[in-house]
């Protein structure tokens, strides 16, 4: 799974490559990427919430790649700062968490209070693959493996939104976001237990 995300990620770098140069040239920082993706998440959640679920499947993934793309600028210019990462990372829970919200919203709009906590469960999942990660850094052990990382959770919850399928995938979101934080529970004990 690492090995096909990566190729994914290197496939999608050189396609927004131009892009970032444009930005770059314009002046454009990866911090104001990363707020600018945080915008389109809240009119992404606006969406949700109105029931203009194709737009907004379609907007998520627009905004997941701004995602790539601050990073792509940092790069560029060669100033990738430590708040520029902790922005980056504190905006990522932002944008689930709204999107999320307003998934929820939905659902008990409609009465499925069992699918609207479904995505309480989605959402705590999304937050603790990506607390794993960071926690285990902060001790010393590199913790990337896992089969829901953000970029597959916003893929997902995308297509859920663009196929009509919004419920079945956030039960599947909850699944594999608990399958990969023990995949990284899993990793992280055999990493800092060989560290001893």
């Amino acid at each position: 799974m690492e090995q096909l995300r990566r190729v994914v990620q290197d496939w999608l770098e050189i396609a927004l490559t131009p892009l970032a140069g444009a930005l770059f040239r314009l002046g454009v920082s990866a911090n104001q990427v990363s707020v600018g993706g945080f915008a389109l998440n809240v009119a992404t959640a606006g969406l949700v919430a109105t029931d203009h679920l194709v737009a907004a499947g379609v907007l998520y993934l627009i905004a997941g790649t701004l995602d790539l793309l601050d990073g792509m600028i940092a790069r560029l210019t060669g100033t990738p700062t430590r708040f520029g990462a902790f922005l980056d990372s504190t905006i990522d829970r932002l944008s689930e968490g709204v999107v999320f919200a307003a998934i929820g919203y939905r659902f008990a709009l409609e009465g499925a209070a069992i699918d609207a906590g479904v995505v309480v469960v989605a959402l705590l999942g999304s937050f603790l693959v990506s607390y794993t990660r960071a926690k285990a850094e902060g001790l010393g052990a590199e913790c990337k493996v896992g089969i829901a990382t953000r970029a597959e959770r916003v893929v997902l919850v995308a297509v859920g939104l663009v196929a009509g399928l919004l419920t079945q995938v956030i039960y599947l979101v909850a699944l594999l976001t608990a399958i990969t934080i023990v995949q990284r529970v899993m990793r992280v004990r055999r990493e800092l237990r060989s560290g001893r």
